[in-house]
């Protein structure tokens, strides 16, 4: 399943057994915010492959009940928050960090989620959608 995932344009897939519940190819954390927002309530247990997954993609994912994680990249950060809930995860490449698209300096969200819980860094990333979606 995760050699195809990575073969795909999909972004983040979600499955509950061997079931996929969800998909999308939205960029960034989007996927995840849809999926908690409209369908983490129904579903336990799921199995989350997502493109890059940073400590802000860990985060997300513990909040939708994620029992096990597969990404191409993932952040050592995010190896360490996963481990920390006693998730397993499968990262093809691990960096120190997720950079900006630049590679200037580490990715917004990723700076953004250290030193958060999941639920606290779910909250701030929801009203930074309200705070964007007002601006627009």
């Amino acid at each position: 399943m995760f050699q195809k995932f990575a073969a795909s344009d999909d972004t983040l897939r979600v499955y509950e057994a061997d079931r996929l519940v969800f998909s999308s190819r939205k960029d960034r954390l989007l996927p995840l915010m849809e999926y908690l927002d409209r369908f983490a309530s129904e579903h336990k247990e799921v199995v989350i492959f997502d493109k890059i997954i940073g400590n802000a993609a860990a985060l997300l994912a513990i909040k939708a009940g994620c029992r096990e994680a597969f990404s191409p990249l993932g952040s050592e950060f995010a190896a360490q928050t996963l481990a920390e809930y006693g998730i397993a995860y499968h990262f093809t490449r691990t960096v120190p960090a997720i950079q900006r698209d630049d590679g200037e300096d580490m990715c917004p969200m990723e700076k953004l989620s250290l030193g958060k819980g999941p639920d606290d860094f779910y909250q701030e990333m929801v009203d930074i959608i309200k705070k964007a979606a007002k601006g627009s």
